[in-house]
Formats: structure tokens, sequence, C-alpha cells
């Protein structure tokens, strides 16, 4: 954990009486430079541009690149959406054995629209102050497996079929593993594995599809500085433990609205495992004024308070329309906050 870079500046800020402060703004920032989530989607340049704005109107101590839950299926030949201003879409379709057999043979590091995510964290590797950490995002191998075979179908299978279930999860682990070498080679320090599926497993099974091929990620990056966060949507309250003995850095959790008590978890999980969270991002920083946005982060704050191994953040990636002021209110907020021990 300690040749770890996240922890290098979790511990550099707490020795300040600091917390980092890493809200997800991809899709907020596209207000910024008045774009569009299928232009930054689809073109890197853009994409750079609007997450160099975030860079530069709120400095926050990470930066992630828009969530994308459509890259690697798309790489692999899915039949995918892409709406003007709403995220990328994965089309349900059945696939047969022979399909499945030939994504063995594809090599997704080739992929144009993959390529531009890459280049993205090239140039903001570049270009960004060394202050801020550099983000990105694969999609875990759960979800990956039901954005190819269909979540309910690949929930039943878990029951039904859990060798062939198994079967494509080592396919599609392939795959992302082949992701995260690019990443890193351009310039990412955080590899999040965003497996918002998997919130729908038990602990077992959740053991099998997932936790086993995330430790996969987690030892390709075991002698580097880079560190590995494992993002969940909704209540993995039930998930916590087995998300900690995948090997990863950091869980990035939702928001208690959600069902997540940040308090709870905190005080279960080990002191070199992080904790990102876990700001409501419809909410208050939504529909709210700045004055309850502060009002929440306040409270965060003091309640993690005596939690060294913590990261503010939002408990997922903020919606496009979320006002800028509130954003600034959130950063405001936690750089006002200082910790006491």
């Amino acid at each position: 954990m300690k040749g770890k870079i996240l922890f290098h500046y979790l511990e550099k800020a707490y020795n300040e009486k600091k917390r980092l402060i890493a809200p997800l703004l991809g899709f907020p920032a596209l207000k910024l430079i008045n774009s569009t989530i299928k232009l930054a989607q689809q073109n890197y340049y853009e994409h750079y541009k609007a997450l160099k704005s975030i860079a530069e109107t709120f400095q926050p101590d990470a930066i992630f690149p828009l969530m994308d839950l459509s890259v690697e299926a798309n790489a692999l030949g899915r039949y995918t959406l892409f709406p003007v201003d709403d995220s990328a879409t994965v089309v349900t379709e059945e696939i047969t054995n022979d399909e499945l057999e030939k994504m063995k043979e594809i090599d997704i590091r080739y992929d144009s629209r993959l390529l531009g995510y890459v280049e993205t964290i090239k140039l903001m590797r570049i270009n960004f102050s060394n202050k801020i950490l550099i983000g990105a995002y694969v999609t875990g191998p759960y979800t990956l497996a039901g954005l190819l075979l269909g979540a309910s179908n690949a929930a039943t299978l878990s029951i039904t079929n859990p060798d062939y279930l198994k079967q494509v999860c080592e396919i599609v682990t392939e795959k992302i593993l082949n992701y995260v070498k690019l990443l890193i080679n351009a310039g990412a320090q955080i590899i999040c594995v965003l497996e918002p599926s998997a919130v729908m497993l038990g602990p077992e099974q959740f053991n099998l599809f997932s936790k086993n091929y995330v430790n996969k990620i987690c030892n390709l990056c075991i002698d580097t500085e880079i560190s590995v966060v494992y993002h969940i949507c909704g209540n993995s309250m039930h998930l916590i433990d087995k998300m900690c003995e995948s090997g990863v850095d950091a869980l990035s959790l939702d928001s208690k609205e959600a069902g997540v008590d940040l308090v709870a978890v905190a005080k279960k999980v080990p002191e070199n495992i992080i904790i990102i969270g876990n700001i409501c991002p419809t909410g208050n920083i939504l529909i709210g004024k700045p004055e309850d946005v502060c009002n929440e982060v306040n409270n965060l704050l003091i309640q993690m308070n005596p939690y060294k191994n913590f990261i503010l953040s939002t408990g997922c990636d903020l919606p496009k329309e979320v006002p800028v002021e509130n954003i600034k209110a959130f950063i405001e907020a936690g750089r006002n906050f200082k910790i006491e021990y």
C-alpha cells in the first residue's frame, strides 16, 4: 500500500490536516466547453478539453474522464448506440458460441474508440499539473460479461451455468488487462474498475465472477505505483469484505441515499484500504443551493474525521446538469475543512 501513489498523496494531505478532494466531474465539464457527450466520447481532443476545463476551473486532486461502460464491449463488436447527449449504450443481443470464440481473437488494443480514451489520458498526463492525479476507468469483468450476455441473463447464468459465465469472465478479463496496460503506458496513475452490475450478486457469487478477476488487475499493478480502485454503484454494503479481499487500494462507494453507510464501512475496512465517496450525485449538488452542498459536505467530513483513509468524492459520476456553483461549493467546503487529530 505504501508504495502506491494514491496513498502518498493521501498521507501528504493528511499531514497538512487536509482531505484529498476528487469529485467525479466528467459530464458537467462538457457544459464548460459547450460540448456534447457523443462528441467527447468519440473525439479525444474534445474529451481532453473538457477535462482540462475541470483542472482549470475546480483544481481537484484527481481527475477521471467521462464514465463510459460501453468502451470495451463496443471494441468487442457489440452494437452500440451513441445519443448526442447521453452515455453510449450497448444494445443487448443474443451472443452465440461462435461469436464468443471470435471475441477471443479480437485485439481491442487496436480499436479506434478505445484508443481515443488512451490518447485522452496521454494528453492529461503531459499537460496537467503533477499536483493532479490522472485517473482512468475500465469496465469490470462481471459488468462487461453482462454487457455481452445481457445483465439479467448474466445474473441467471451465475446460478444455472456458472462455468459458462466464468468462461466469459475469463475472456473479458484478458481484454481488460490489455486495456489497463495501454492506460498505464499513457500515464494513468489510478485505474478505477467500474463494476455496477455486480451489486446484484451475493458475496460468494461476487467472489467468483468479479473479485477473483479484479485481483488479476491488481496483480498487474502490484509492483508499480499505480493505484487500483473498485467502484460499485448502489448498495454494496454486503460486498465490502469481498471488495477488500480483491487486492485493490481503494473502494469508491455510492451515497447514503443508495444505502451505503460510509462510517460503518470505515469501521470495518483495514486502514491500508482507502475509502472514496460518497456525496449523492443527484441530491443537493444537483437540485440544491450552494449552502446546501456545503452543509452536506461538512457533515460528511465531520463524520469521517476520525478516519485517515478517506477521500472526499461523489458517489458516482455527476450528471451534466449539475450547476457549476454547486461544484465550486463542494470543492470550497472540502478545502476549508481541517482535520482534527
